[in-house]
């Protein structure tokens, strides 16, 4: 008798479809499996053998073939246990109703379901399919009923899931509890970096068009703390951004929060494949795993020069492909880079307060890790001072703007932006196109001739002179969202696309001389080490 289950293979954060299909032929007692199934595969033999026994199930006393199809697709993976298991019990039990079924899980010995990983890149496969119900383990169940429109019915062991298949136990199936809204770890407020109002109005822009900022200043002077403040006002994830989020982590093999975006920092003693992803059989790396998310590079000068190239291509195009002989893997590299130096290697070059003790020599070797195609990436470049801003009246650091004042002004700028880019893909500014950036990128004539002269003057690259208009285009949404902030929240959806159209007919306004040079003083790099060069 012939029996047919439905799951799939994890291929880096995808998943391929496969049909495990189950034969019951006179012969020899053997399992014969076919179908490129790799070492844990084959292993699962015995695992099979003894969950089965020791559920109290009779394991068939003949010849069964396993041929796992496609044929030509490399498979692996720990949770072809239970598809393999519901298969060659089911050659032998009509009652077992597996018809509109998809299955993933690991088999103990003794029969109980183990948790897997990658279960939520398995379910939206099998969801693509057609596939609507699925069986997998309890500690799976959460991760997979995230996909709203599939039911999951967790399972504790295979004995359950036979009688779950056979009508004999009836199993709900997994809602997701709504979680308290209740904040119960008090949130870091930016409230309380003291001075540093310039550094923190360039987050502010890197949040709201997800632009890469690169944070220059003496030891100390608050890079750090500021950057790990920044998960705190990004904007909210979308259902979709969500599922991109865990699903990623799933593959990896990580939990990852549902709300809040990823915040990974690395060491600088990474290894290449554990930034970027790889191995034998490729798995996200840090960059794939900070996906909508913010990945901080502090020390960014102590990280090797060629592991630091890796990142140009994929901050770019927002994903990296991975090659082996198995076949090609691409993982997702939508990130906001945050990346925080030291000027120098002692640390206070350029320094007011402090003497540099580089040698030219290691001044000039420091600098070299700051390649110039890897800064023409980054969108803004800003120096950190070291001194705190003191109010000459009280003699004390003026308290600025507060996480939740700064959370509401990125999220009223995203809104914007969503607005004006509606069926278009585009989820940030930072993600325009040469010809997009024609048509939402619209200056006034004096900011246009503005423009001109700053591009003449500081020698910019025409990939700076874009970024430079896509920084200003989030600058200008910014100050347009503060204006009608409280209008909007008023307005229905559609009343806010109309109201996104101004009367020069540029959704959000347009490009003013003002955005323009704020957005210039964000490419500060270049001529600070230009300037503090020629005095020394």
């Amino acid at each position: 008798m012939l029996k047919k289950v439905m799951t799939a293979s994890l291929s880096g954060v995808d998943a391929d479809f496969v049909m495990v299909e189950t034969d019951l032929q006179m012969g020899l007692p053997g399992v014969y499996m076919v179908g490129l199934a790799d070492t844990t595969i084959r292993e699962a033999r015995e695992r099979i053998r003894s969950a089965i026994t020791n559920s109290g199930l009779q394991f068939p006393r003949r010849k069964i073939t396993i041929n796992l199809s496609p044929a030509n697709l490399p498979k692996e993976g720990s949770h072809f246990d239970l598809p393999l298991a519901v298969g060659i019990l089911g050659t032998e039990n009509d009652e077992l109703d597996t018809d509109g079924y998809g299955m993933i899980g690991e088999l103990s010995l003794d029969g109980t379901l183990k948790s897997v990983r990658g279960a939520l890149p398995l379910a939206i496969c099998l969801r693509e399919k057609g596939v609507k119900k699925i069986i997998l383990p309890e500690g799976n169940a959460e991760e997979a009923a995230l996909l709203q429109d599939v039911e999951v019915y967790p399972v504790k062991s295979l004995s359950e899931c036979v009688a779950f298949l056979s009508g004999r136990m009836k199993i709900n199936r997994y809602i997701i509890e709504e979680k308290s809204q209740e904040k119960c770890v008090r949130v870091p407020d930016f409230a309380d970096v003291k001075g540093q109002e310039t550094a923190k109005r360039a987050l502010l822009v890197a949040a709201a068009g997800n632009h890469g900022i690169l944070m220059i200043g003496s030891p100390g002077s608050g890079k750090t703390m500021m950057a790990r403040r920044l998960p705190y006002i990004m904007p909210d994830m979308t259902y979709d951004e969500m599922i991109e989020v865990v699903r990623i982590h799933s593959a990896a093999g990580q939990p990852a929060g549902q709300m809040l975006r990823p915040f990974r920092s690395p060491h600088h003693t990474i290894t290449k494949a554990a930034l970027i992803g790889g191995g034998r059989i490729p798995r996200p790396g840090e960059l794939s795993l900070a996906h909508n998310g913010i990945l901080f590079l502090d020390e960014f000068g102590e990280f090797d020069s060629s592991t630091i190239e890796l990142l140009r291509q994929p901050i770019e195009e927002g994903y990296i492909t991975i090659d082996r002989a198995r076949g090609t893997v691409r993982l997702p590299s939508d990130v906001l880079l945050v990346a925080a130096a030291n000027p120098c290697r002692c640390g206070y070059y350029g320094d007011d307060r402090h003497i540099c003790t580089c040698t030219s020599a290691q001044l000039q070797q420091y600098q070299s890790k700051f390649s110039g195609p890897m800064l023409d990436r980054i969108d803004m470049h800003i120096q950190v001072t070291g001194a705190m801003q003191i109010d000459d009246e009280t003699g004390k650091s003026g308290p600025g703007m507060s996480t939740a004042e700064m959370k509401a002004a990125v999220q009223a700028a995203v809104t914007l932006q969503r607005l004006r880019y509606q069926g278009t893909g585009i989820r940030s500014n930072s993600r325009l196109t040469e010809q997009e950036i024609k048509k939402y990128c619209v200056l006034t004539p004096d900011a246009e001739h503005f423009m001109k002269d700053a591009f003449a003057s500081f020698g910019f690259s025409m990939r700076t002179y874009y970024k430079l208009l896509k920084v200003a285009r989030t600058i200008a949404d910014l100050d347009w969202a503060a204006a009608n902030q409280a209008e909007l929240c008023r307005m229905t959806a559609e009343e806010q696309v109309s109201a996104a159209l101004m009367p020069e007919g540029v959704p959000g306004g347009p490009i003013e001389v003002r955005h323009i040079a704020e957005a210039v003083q964000y490419r500060a790099l270049d001529r600070f080490y230009r300037t503090e060069r020629g005095d020394r």
